[in-house]
């Protein structure tokens, strides 16, 4: 089994967060795991994306260029990315910041308005907890009891008291994947 990642935004927006958080799952569930983080000189504003492999056999290279799942964070990372997610992958798109549906027919994907949903748990900085709780509902990345745990590891123990809020993100974002359709004609996760 091996699970392939690319996770794309803005600085600033968690991308990195959201990738640290699979890399520290896939350790403690004892799998082989790559993270390589890309991000531009600025600290806020420009772009960011990492790339996140977990398998259970070594990892030969730790680049990907057809990613099983890609989640993209704004309109630019959708126009850049989408044409890469492997045939049959998943693709999810925060819509409160990409303003379009994939356009393509071969892949699984979900547009999640991940803004509006952090505000509704009162963390207005947590579009990435939401898009998070989205990625692990669709594609079973990782098991999910020890999420907390995981969150922990993410933030390095800083903003402990943000992480029922966070929970409260990811749950949410869980949850309107289990209440939406997939707009596809495939429905098998890369």
């Amino acid at each position: 089994m091996k699970k392939e990642f690319l996770i794309a935004g803005f600085g600033g927006q968690g991308v990195l967060s959201m990738g640290l958080f699979l890399a520290y799952a896939g350790i403690d569930e004892g799998k082989k795991v790559s993270y390589v983080p890309s991000y531009g000189a600025e600290m806020r504003g420009g772009t960011a994306n990492c790339l996140v492999t977990i398998s259970d056999r070594e990892i030969s290279s730790p680049l990907v260029s057809d990613p099983g799942v890609v989640v993209v964070m704004n309109q630019p990372s959708l126009h850049k990315f989408e044409p890469v997610v492997r045939p049959g992958g998943v693709l999810l798109i925060n819509a409160s910041l990409a303003h379009r549906e994939a356009q393509r027919q071969d892949i699984t994907s979900y547009s999640i308005p991940a803004q509006e949903i952090a505000n509704q748990v009162g963390l207005p900085r947590g579009a990435n907890m939401v898009m998070l709780g989205a990625l692990l509902e669709a594609t079973e990345a990782v098991d999910t009891t020890a999420t907390y745990k995981y969150l922990v590891k993410t933030f390095r123990g800083k903003h402990l008291d943000k992480m029922p809020l966070n929970m409260a993100a990811m749950e949410a974002g869980a949850e309107f994947i289990r209440g939406c359709q997939a707009t596809s004609s495939k429905t098998s996760i890369a």
